[in-house]
């Protein structure tokens, strides 16, 4: 499957995300950006679009810290992650030029369907999803798993969000806890958002990334993973067929 880094620019500042899709399949394919951990465009990253995208989609790894950067954890993520936390118009700034940058490459090579776009994030890119989805992007179907649910600019205004939204979440999350789930639940409605969520009893965070080992904050939780990665294809099929 082919990786490629491609630079982008934000307000004068240099991005690299990775562009991957299988070179070796036909027809042009819908699009689905990847927004990773608050660990940035690492491997884990990578080969996780990589399982997401099969033959099925063009995908891309946003880069939110610019020139590719890539934390090796906590504090410095956390410092990185929570500046941008306090940013959400920065955010969404990012994720929107990583869109574009994938729109434009799957373009130019001839084998994406730009009508049809998916956004999918984990944990901090979580929030970066929803982010985005409440700038009104143009895409389909917005992912988040075990993210940052609420926003210092939550959305105010009915129709404001075009995208659907599906949401997967551990109950036991410390990261995003139910204060989290409740005050997005309120926001969503208010704004007649098209939103589901799903809770998954018991789960930490990061319950579908595989390297997740953070006693009582973070657990990979297999069962729940495959289940998730099953689920989330349904729904950004379902998104393209209009039929949510």
């Amino acid at each position: 499957m082919a990786v490629e880094r491609i630079q982008y620019q934000v307000g004068g500042k240099t991005f690299i995300g990775a562009l991957v899709y299988d070179e070796h399949a036909g027809g042009k394919r819908p699009l689905m950006l990847m927004a990773p951990n608050w660990l940035g465009v690492t491997e884990d990253a990578i080969k996780r679009t990589q399982m997401m995208v099969r033959d099925r989609y063009i995908g891309f790894v946003a880069d939110m810290y610019g020139d590719g950067r890539v934390s090796l954890g906590p504090p410095e993520a956390a410092e990185l992650a929570d500046g941008l936390r306090a940013a959400p118009l920065e955010r969404r700034s990012r994720m929107a030029a990583a869109l574009a940058a994938l729109a434009g490459e799957s373009e130019r090579r001839g084998i994406g369907n730009v009508r049809r776009k998916a956004v999918v994030g984990f944990c901090f890119g979580g929030g970066n999803a929803l982010e985005l989805a409440r700038a009104g992007a143009d895409v389909q179907a917005t992912v988040c798993l075990h993210g940052d649910l609420v926003s210092t600019a939550p959305a105010n205004r009915v129709g404001q969000i075009k995208s659907a939204l599906f949401v997967l979440h551990g109950s036991g999350d410390p990261v995003a806890a139910k204060s989290q789930r409740d005050a997005f639940e309120i926001e969503m409605d208010a704004v007649k958002a098209r939103w589901q969520m799903l809770t998954f009893g018991g789960l930490l965070h990061s319950f579908c990334e595989s390297e997740a080992d953070v006693p009582g904050i973070a657990e990979y939780n297999a069962p729940a993973a495959r289940q998730s990665y099953r689920l989330l294809d349904q729904f950004i099929t379902s998104s393209f067929e209009g039929d949510l």
